[in-house]
């Protein structure tokens, strides 16, 4: 549909022509299970009458279509998505009354049953450019507007949207309507609807500027894990510490929070009316990360309501500005506001980490990335968007000040409420408030692509002390930008068996080597760490003296932001074929048992799993995997009761499980005949042993089904999914590929489940036909599948597992003469580009 693609040109043509006065949508969800009827009243002014433009509405069964008292003809005027509107007066009011599908895709209005109790359930979901799957509008930011939303439901039913619920209005026949209040302007993508026989709970916060309503939602079979308590706590030490550092109060009167099922994101800043997925609700036990992250994930949104929702983007180009303040925003908050204050240490062990792995891939872009059009703006919503942009805005932070940053945000705010901005406006009240010029870095840091690497050039005497130390500064030739870094510089030394900080220094780093005369005569300490303190964005070399050190015993060293930097950059040089796997492999076994990170602990195991199955010598990889197998069923036995460590080691001994006394463990754990004090083997545990047995072919459809009837929940149907796709035959594999990329109506967390679990370690003679089922379905999944579920296909189910030279030249072969849409050929580079770097990885392990 070539209409749905909305230029950037266009976007600005239509903005310079129309000023969207207001939307008034009436939505009638009675109709039937499967469409909806939406009618749309769109007030508008045209700056130069007789002119033409167009209006959005994507799926729709039109029943009439008026401008401006004149009837027009649905067949002439809508085409490709776009509603055609000829002749404008300075005044107009289009009226456009449809019929419109429900989703089951995440995008759009989305409608599901929930299997325990038959109760229907919907949410929309927006961003970017889905509104006009539910009203007509027009889709792009700048042209905001006041929305009125009338909804006809059955009168037992919840339906919040951004402005306050109203009382319904009773009808016959058992429907009502609400009529909500005209809301603040806003732009379309950030307006909301959730309707259904939702529970909800209210609670007021009173604030600095009064009082804000807050309401927490959910599905009635969920009830019993909405701690709701918990998430009132942090949604007020959320609001208490932004409506403070930002000046400006809440803008939008309440503040509803709705968790929902089979979401494709992890949560939606409509204004007002947060969507999140609802697996926040955990119905079995889950680690410290977990809620670590989803505070994160909370406060992530509410940052959002005064940078992306009160002063919104003018176009695409500033996606990441939104998401990656609102990243920096979120952590920033949780050390300062919550329970959870070495939030940046967890950053630096997980989130950050995606950042780096984005940022070295073929399809890395600068940060602030040229969105000329929706398309583009698809394929460059990622982990450099978040991740690497809330590390970047760190360093700004410390570049200009806590102080000066937030006074220009103040102003900010401000000058710019309710209304649009771009970039330069932000730095300009930067600059003003700091008195710090930031063009320079901005075009460093924003407008290149690539990570920086840091290494130690040094020479010691014969007394052992520095006679010369120095930084050297490289970069990806294809991404050649050296930057400006303020760096910490830590020496570590052993003390009593403890690593200890003997010397600090914080300097600036800039250009190809920088001297660090300041340490010339420091004694060589055991460990030299660079970016200690985690002040930059940059990739990070351990010297050999340091890297022994570590590998030795990185458990002595008592900082945990420090450790996570040493993890961080012994994984980098495992992806980089720097460093073994199987010495990769040993450092966490070593190490990992008592590492106090909360997401430490919980993500540097599947690094490890990464490296054994992907990044170790095919010849050795047995004998690793063995390795590894054993390891963890030790570190499981003597982790303390009950802790997160116990979990993660049962998780992922569950995941390497092979040998015969492995698969004979995990049927002991299920049947209850092993036991480990404080590990309880609860529903979603039973889960992941029942998968792990599935994919060793223990358990076959009987095991899977009776599973199942112990769990009939939507969750439950998912881990049956993918514990069927993980099964190492034929038939299995065949199933689940005509479930998760030929058929179009499989639920999309549905799809997800099975992609996940498809691509298996071990099963590659099974496998190995799916490499040219990958490729033909490449070609046309984007527009079979849509974005959302297409995307997720091509990332998680490409073969990377069977890397090998013949598979890249293969996928070499499909890229230069595939059809395939760009956004899906950069998925497949994306994966191409992960299997030329395990070959290498795996070339380095095998010299042993």
């Amino acid at each position: 549909m070539p209409g749905t693609n909305l230029t950037r040109d266009e976007a600005a043509t239509r903005a310079a022509l129309l000023s969207v006065e207001s939307y008034t949508i009436d939505l009638d969800l009675t109709v039937s299970d499967k469409v909806f009827a939406s009618t749309t009243v769109l007030r508008f002014t045209c700056a130069e009458p007789g002119a033409s433009t167009f209006a959005d509405l994507v799926d729709a069964s039109l029943h009439e279509v008026t401008l401006n008292g004149r009837t027009l003809d649905p067949a002439e005027v809508y085409r490709d998505s776009r509603l055609t509107l000829d002749g404008l007066e300075a005044d107009n009011e289009l009226r456009v009354h449809c019929e419109l599908p429900y989703s089951h895709t995440g995008e759009g209005l989305h409608r599901f049953v929930d299997p325990v109790d038959d109760r229907v359930y919907l949410y929309s979901q927006f961003e970017v450019p889905d509104a006009r799957r539910v009203y007509t509008t027009f889709e792009q930011p700048d042209l905001k507007s006041t929305f009125t939303f009338n909804v006809t439901a059955p009168e037992h039913w919840k339906v919040v949207s951004n402005s306050p619920s109203p009382a319904p209005e009773a009808l016959a026949d058992g429907k009502a309507v609400w009529r909500f209040e005209p809301t603040k302007p806003m732009s379309t993508y950030i307006t909301a609807l959730v309707a259904g026989e939702y529970h909800e709970v209210q609670h007021t916060y009173a604030g600095k500027h009064g009082d804000i309503p807050l309401g927490h939602y959910c599905r009635q079979s969920l009830v019993e894990f909405l701690d709701v308590d918990e998430l009132v706590k942090l949604t007020e030490q959320g609001f208490a510490f932004f409506e403070e550092a930002f000046d400006f109060p809440y803008p939008f009167g309440k503040y509803d929070q709705l968790y929902v099922p089979e979401y494709n994101m992890g949560a939606m800043e409509n204004a007002g009316c947060v969507t999140l997925r609802d697996e926040y609700l955990p119905r079995s036990r889950q680690p410290r990360s977990f809620y670590e992250f989803r505070c994160s994930v909370i406060l992530h949104e509410m940052a959002h309501m005064w940078f992306g929702d009160l002063v919104t983007m003018k176009w695409w180009d500033d996606l990441w500005l939104n998401e990656s303040f609102a990243e920096w925003a979120c952590y920033h908050a949780e050390v300062e506001a919550t329970e959870y204050t070495d939030s940046w240490t967890g950053f630096a062990n997980a989130r950050k980490q995606t950042g780096y792995r984005q940022d070295q891939l073929p399809s890395t872009h600068p940060i602030a990335a040229d969105n000329h059009d929706l398309q583009a703006v698809e394929v460059n919503f990622d982990m450099i968007t978040y991740a690497k942009g809330a590390s970047v805005l760190k360093q700004l932070v410390a570049w200009v000040g806590l102080e000066d940053f937030q006074a220009g945000l103040r102003q900010y705010f401000k000058d710019f409420a309710y209304g649009n901005s771009e970039f330069k406006d932000l730095l300009a009240a930067l600059e003003k408030a700091s008195g710090r010029e930031l063009g320079g870095w901005a075009q460093e840091w924003l407008q290149t692509a690539g990570v920086n690497t840091l290494a130690a050039e040094f020479e010691v005497d014969a007394e052992g002390r520095y006679s010369s130390l120095a930084v050297r500064q490289t970069a990806h030739p294809d991404w050649p930008t050296l930057r400006r870094h303020r760096i910490g510089v830590g020496l570590y030394d052993e003390v009593d068996g403890r690593l200890v900080r003997r010397h600090y220094l914080e300097t600036d780093v800039e250009g190809e080597l920088t001297e660090l005369p300041e340490l010339v005569g420091q004694q060589q300490p055991a460990l030299l760490l660079l970016n200690d303190s985690d002040l930059t964005y940059a990739k990070i070399r351990l010297d050999e003296r340091s890297l022994a050190t570590v590998v030795d015993g990185l458990s002595k060293l008592d900082d945990s932001l420090a450790r996570a930097l040493v993890w961080g950059a012994t994984w980098d040089m495992t992806r980089d074929a720097e460093m073994r796997a199987s010495d990769f492999v040993a450092l966490v076994l070593r190490n990992i048992g008592t590492e106090t990170d909360s997401w430490g602990v919980s993500r540097i195991p599947t690094y490890a799993a990464q490296a054994v199955n992907h990044f170790s010598a095919p010849a050795h990889r047995n004998d690793l995997r063995a390795e590894w197998e054993r390891g963890l069923r030790e570190l499981l036995g003597a982790a303390e009761a009950g802790s997160d460590h116990q979990l993660t080691f049962a998780r992922s001994y569950a995941a390497i499980a092979h040998s015969d006394a492995a698969v004979a463990d995990l049927e002991a754990l299920l049947d209850g005949s092993l036991t480990f004090e404080g590990l309880a083997v609860d529903q979603d545990l039973r889960w992941v042993l029942l998968t792990s047995l599935a994919a060793s072919g223990v358990a076959g459809d009987d095991r899977i089904d009776e599973e199942l009837a112990r769990d009939h929940t939507i969750s439950g149907q998912e881990h049956a999914a993918a514990a069927r796709a993980a099964r190492p035959d034929a038939e299995a594999k065949a199933a689940a590929w005509e479930a998760a990329v030929t058929k179009t109506d499989t639920p999309n967390e549905t799809q997800r489940s099975i992609i996940l679990s498809f691509q298996r370690p071990g099963q590659d003679e099974v496998l190995a036909p799916y490499v040219e089922h990958y490729l033909t379905a490449a070609d046309d999944i984007w527009e079979r599948l849509g974005t959302q579920r297409a995307s997720t296909a091509l990332e998680f189910i490409f073969p990377r597992q069977l890397a090998s030279a013949e598979l890249l030249a293969r996928v070499d072969a499909w890229l230069e003469s595939s059809p395939a849409n760009p956004a899906a050929k950069r998925y497949v580079r994306e994966g191409r580009a992960d299997v030329a770097r395990a070959l290498a990885a795996q070339e380095l392990d095998a010299r042993r």
